[in-house]
């Protein structure tokens, strides 16, 4: 009997070990099998197409200080006068029949690679921040600590599907200097897929160069490695930096997202259709150029939407417009026949509240029913963008997990029918201990890892703790079970090798 326990015993050590083990899981990237939301008729459609197709004809857009983009565009056939390009009816539409439909983003894990378009949808977390709000609750400037910390988080994040770009805005690293540690980061702390630099057309090509000593320099020219964000000075200005960047990934055969930053009432009109009209405008030319540069290079119509608060000129987000606006964009993207970059953990509040939470719910589900295919800002977004949290980063990428069950629709096969458990159960009985629950009941419903359902009692006597406070609980579990992913150890000598190099061969600048 003795040894008998003994063995018993050890098999529930074993299991309780199990139970506890640290398990790093990433779920596959959301393929939708559930209708997209068209919020525009035909022939809204048609009166905005038409629009837009003037407007690049007849206003123009202006390509800044960048004599190599105005001749590309000259010898396409546009008018050029000046810095101001103005497209013939149709050219840039014909110019982006070139850009994939649909591509592959390759990870150094080969098992985290995402597919970009189509019926699927990738998130990525949030980017650009310059300052942090901390687990003391304090909003201070990012360090490049934050940063690692938030590609960590990312890293141990299941609903997550890539480690993103500017997490936070390293503020203790020169500017000419910190997309090196950046990159860096992503590349060692991570092996998710991951974004370039485009403060700085050298910063993108120090980004291409640091990605083929991770996966070779031929392999980087055949696959694509990287999928960056280049925004658009709306309205209608494109200049040398961000386009030099995109001409750096486009020749790399690198991705980048043409991203309209729009502000309506300030950077765009104050209707919808005025607004996705000029969208439509800044994208097609934009994605154009990139096909210019090399036919075929992988390129994503991005969205990025915001209304302005009339009283006091600060954005709002969360809105109406806002979802129209996201909404009508996506059938936009699709008659393109182009991947889709919108929506996020967007808000406009001070704190993860209830103005957060409300706010971020909005957003993150029209991106899912609009039919986006990458969604930045995924988790982590504060006060209007300007603040990277802690906390609101893991209660965010925890709701993830519920767009991810959404997606799936709605089963209809034998089991999900659940015949058998209406026939087992009858009139007047209960579910839980029928056939069918105990074979389902581990998959049936998405979990949240960190929102409290318990009793009100069982809650008090554990602290009566508020989201903020689990959330807190779960960014220090989430740290201190981070386990560094494998890479070559020559392959990372060569990484930190090339930051240490290009940083000795320039002086600091914090401008």
């Amino acid at each position: 009997m003795g040894e008998r326990r003994r063995t018993r015993g050890g098999g529930g050590a074993a299991r309780r070990a199990e139970r506890s083990a640290v398990r790093i899981e990433t779920a596959r990237f959301i393929e939708r099998n559930i209708p997209n939301f068209e919020i525009l008729t035909a022939e809204a459609i048609e009166i905005i197409e038409t629009n837009a197709e003037t407007v690049l004809e007849e206003i123009g857009v202006n390509f800044v200080e960048n004599p190599a983009a105005l001749e590309r565009w000259r010898q396409a056939g546009a008018d050029v006068q000046g810095e101001r390009v103005h497209i013939p009816r149709g050219l840039a539409r014909q110019l982006c029949s070139t850009a994939p439909s649909q591509f592959r983003q390759v990870a150094r894990n080969p098992e985290r690679s995402v597919e970009i378009g189509g019926r699927n949808l990738v998130l990525a977390p949030v980017y650009g921040p310059p300052f942090v709000r901390d687990l003391d609750g304090v909003r201070r400037y990012a360090t490049i600590e934050d940063f690692r910390n938030f590609v960590k988080l990312g890293y141990m994040s299941k609903w997550l599907h890539h480690s993103g770009g500017t997490v936070c805005e390293p503020t203790d690293i020169a500017v000419n200097k910190r997309h090196l540690d950046m990159l860096m980061a992503h590349m060692t702390l991570s092996d998710k897929p991951f974004m370039g630099s485009v403060t700085e057309p050298s910063r993108a090509q120090d980004s291409v160069e640091m990605c083929e000593i991770l996966f070779g320099k031929e392999f980087v020219q055949d696959n694509t490695v990287m999928t960056s964000l280049i925004n658009i000075n709306s309205p209608l200005t494109f200049d040398s930096v961000m386009m030099g960047a995109l001409e750096v990934y486009a020749a790399n055969n690198q991705a980048a997202i043409v991203s309209p930053f729009i502000v309506g009432g300030a950077m765009a009109p104050v209707s919808v259709a005025g607004t996705l009209t000029q969208v439509l405008a800044e994208v097609m030319a934009g994605v154009a150029y990139s096909q210019l540069v090399r036919p075929g290079a992988p390129v994503i119509f991005g969205a990025f939407v915001t209304s302005i608060d009339m009283n006091s000129g600060a954005p709002t987000f969360g809105t109406p417009e806002a979802a129209q606006i996201t909404y009508g964009a996506g059938q936009l993207a699709r008659r393109l026949n182009l991947p889709y970059r919108s929506a996020g953990s967007f808000n406009g509040s001070k704190l993860p509240d209830g103005q957060a939470a409300y706010e971020t719910a909005n957003t993150l589900n029209v991106g899912l029913q609009s039919g986006v295919n990458f969604m930045l800002h995924a988790c982590g977004w504060l006060e209007g963008g300007l603040v990277s949290d802690y906390r609101k980063f893991v209660m965010d990428a925890d709701q993830l997990g519920a767009l991810h069950k959404m997606a799936q629709g709605v089963a209809v096969d034998e089991d999900a029918q659940a015949m058998d458990a209406i026939r087992e159960v009858g009139p007047g009985g209960h579910y839980l201990g029928c056939a069918h629950t105990q074979r389902n009941f581990k998959s049936a419903f998405w979990r949240s890892e960190v929102l409290d359902y318990k009793p009100y009692e069982t809650w008090y006597e554990e602290g009566a703790r508020d989201t903020d406070t689990l959330a807190a609980i779960r960014v220090e579990k989430l740290l201190a079970d981070y386990q560094q992913p494998h890479l070559d150890p020559g392959i990372a000598e060569g990484i930190s090798d090339y930051v240490s190099r290009k940083k000795a061969e320039m002086p600091d600048s914090f401008t």
